[in-house]
């Protein structure tokens, strides 16, 4: 049976398709964790080293930008390692940074590297995922995104008990980037393998949809500029909540005093829940609908910011960090996979890239502004305030979600 004939199957592409996102996502899931401390230790307050910490969401949302051009014109594959080798460069800058601001570029930078791979890896997916599985096997990338983010915080605290220093966090992502880009080269491109016919049922080879005249991403938008201003707005608000998750935890444990140990390994932890849930994702989304997914997502996201917020000053604050944290993992795992699934569901079926850059910048400007609100808040006002305010935008968001998934995105049973 020839390429172009064999049906797709994820298992028989596991490996180079999971493999290089497990590595990228260990290394990136290593450093997130510490950016504030480290940011806090060349000297920067807090609402700054909440501000350098929001670069790397900053980066992905002008990464966005030619993302789409670049991974339609070179293919998936190559725009990966050209992102690993920037991801290297962008690392060795926050590694020599004298001061905050050196090290938010180095952030910036890693930020763009991983729109890149990112957006890479899911118009694979997009293309060539048959519709009747696609949540599963789109959870199963975000799953795979999570378990890094598991994996990286864990090694990133044992390795800084046994060195001392947090820069061995960063020179693991160095060393995850060098490998992923050793896989790529070295094992078989999945978009090859299956090239010729993609799973939606475009007669045409890949090369030829990759070829033909494509929109670029700011003519995507005011062609798309409906569904993405409202179902859009709904899903920057996620890619909000989960951006705020990801940078109020480290700065909550710093303000309450947990040592840089502790913090990547209670989010490791934390990270383990996220990542086992989301197969659970995939199944609810395929079997009920993407609302099924969406909407307890969004309202535990909303919840833990709202209760995270009346617990700093209590005897009990680090008891209840650790709860929190948890719960939102939980949260979050649930929604495993929502935002890559329905830009799918809504991209065009031949040249899906430039579309996905577009819905990936519509989310990542929710995932950008939402850090650099936290830290705002955290400067005019408090961290309290801050998380209490999330908790409020969570809300919001849940509304939105509940009124255009059925009109954007409604379930179709199988």
């Amino acid at each position: 049976m020839t390429n172009a004939e064999r049906p797709f199957s994820l298992r028989s592409v596991a490996l180079t398709a999971f493999l290089p996102t497990l590595l990228f996502s260990t290394g990136e899931g290593a450093i997130i964790p510490l950016i504030p401390l480290v940011a806090n230790d060349l000297g920067a307050s807090l609402a700054v080293a909440g501000f350098i910490a929001a670069m790397i969401m900053l980066g992905e949302l002008v990464g966005d930008i030619p993302s789409g051009v670049i991974v339609s014109r070179i293919g998936e594959r190559n725009a990966m390692l050209w992102a690993s080798l920037l991801t290297i460069i962008s690392v060795l800058v926050c590694l020599v940074a004298p001061n905050p601001w050196v090290l938010g570029i180095g952030i910036f930078l890693i930020g763009i590297a991983t729109a890149i791979f990112a957006l890479a890896r899911h118009a694979f997916m997009a293309t060539y995922v048959p519709l009747v599985y696609r949540a599963r096997a789109l959870s199963t990338l975000g799953g795979v995104f999570r378990a890094g983010w598991f994996i990286g915080p864990i090694v990133a605290a044992g390795l800084i008990f046994v060195t001392g220093s947090t820069q061995s966090a960063f020179w693991l992502f160095i060393g995850c980037s060098v490998a992923a880009a050793v896989i790529l080269l070295l094992l078989p491109d999945p978009s090859a393998t299956f090239g010729a016919r993609p799973a939606r049922g475009a007669s045409a080879s890949r090369h030829d949809v990759d070829s033909a005249a494509a929109p670029g991403l700011f003519a995507t938008i005011r062609a798309s500029r409906e569904v993405l201003l409202r179902l859009g707005t709904g899903a920057a608000l996620v890619g909000a909540m989960r951006a705020s998750r990801t940078v109020m935890l480290p700065l909550w444990a710093v303000s309450i005093g947990i040592s840089a140990p502790q913090t990547a390994l209670i989010i490791g932890i934390a990270g383990g829940i996220d990542f086992a849930l989301f197969y659970v994702s995939g199944q609810i989304m395929d079997r009920f609908g993407r609302m099924w997914s969406a909407l307890p997502s969004m309202l535990g996201l909303a919840a833990g910011h709202l209760v995270l917020a009346f617990t700093h000053d209590l005897p009990t604050n680090v008891e209840w960090f650790i709860g929190i944290a948890m719960f939102l993992s939980l949260a979050n795992g649930v929604g495993s996979g929502l935002l890559m699934t329905l830009g799918a569901d809504l991209a065009p079926k031949t040249g899906p890239a430039p579309f996905l850059g577009a819905w990936r910048f519509t989310a990542d400007a929710g995932s950008a502004a939402a850090p650099l609100a936290v830290a705002t808040l955290t400067g005019i006002a408090t961290l309290s305030i801050a998380s209490g305010v999330m908790g409020a935008v969570g809300l919001f968001g849940a509304i939105l979600l509940y009124r255009y998934i059925p009109r954007y995105a409604p379930h179709r049973p199988r």
